[in-house]
This record gives structure tokens, sequence and C-alpha cells, in this order.
């Protein structure tokens, strides 16, 4: 599928990458989900694999999509930029200028995958 390249999604995680973390994050999705930070975490992966119907929309979107860890994002728009805002986070990327698509506010009062999916349908207005 052809993506397009007008605009990318940048989807930052309220953690940091690698192995070590994420262990620790699915131990902390079993023993205590009602104090994990990562909404966005929890809604587009279970405990070790990804949403099912999230993977389905991401694979089967035309939206150019791209998804980074908050030490992945700082390490490609600078800790300063990574400052600006509030994780879990969705951006518009348009000519080199990062907008909010989805606060971390609103990402964090989604329960489900389905809910994630259709307020990016409706703010990037793809059917």
């Amino acid at each position: 599928m052809i993506k397009k390249n007008l605009t990318k999604l940048i989807f930052v995680y309220n953690a940091n990458s690698g192995v070590r973390n994420a262990i620790l994050d699915s131990m902390h999705k079993v023993f205590s989900p009602s104090t994990y930070e990562c909404n966005l975490c929890d809604i587009t992966f279970g405990i070790v694999s990804e949403n099912k119907i999230w993977k389905e929309f991401r694979q089967n979107s035309e939206l150019d999509m791209e998804f980074l860890h908050k030490d992945e994002f700082a390490g490609k728009y600078g800790s300063e930029r990574k400052k600006e805002f509030v994780f879990p986070i969705a951006l518009k990327e348009e000519g080199g200028t990062l907008n909010v698509l989805v606060s971390a506010e609103k990402i964090n009062k989604l329960k489900t995958a389905q809910e994630l999916i259709a307020l990016i349908r409706e703010k990037t207005n793809e059917v």
C-alpha cells in the first residue's frame, strides 16, 4: 500500500525504548494497570503483542505513520522539542512543523483501539 506523503503522523509513547523497558512496561501493565502511564501503549499493544485491530488499521491505512518512544523522539527532534509536549501524543508533521493531532489528555481518556482509530480518522478525514 502506498502511504500519503504530504503529512506524517508521529505517535510518541510515554515510555522509553529498549528490551529492558519493554519488559518492565509489560510487567507494569499486568501488576499495576491503573498506574501505567502510557495509555497509547496500552491501547495499541497488549502484554506481548500489537493489538490486532490497531495493527490492521495501521497496515491498511494510507496515512504515513511513525511510532517513537519519548527517548527516540528526543533523539530525532531534540530534547528541547521533547519539552514542548506531554506524552503520549499523536503529532502531525507537515513541512517540518509539528502540531498536536491528539493530545495526551484525549489519548488518556480513550478505552479502546477502535476509539483511537475513529479519532484519527476524524482528525485526518480518512475514511
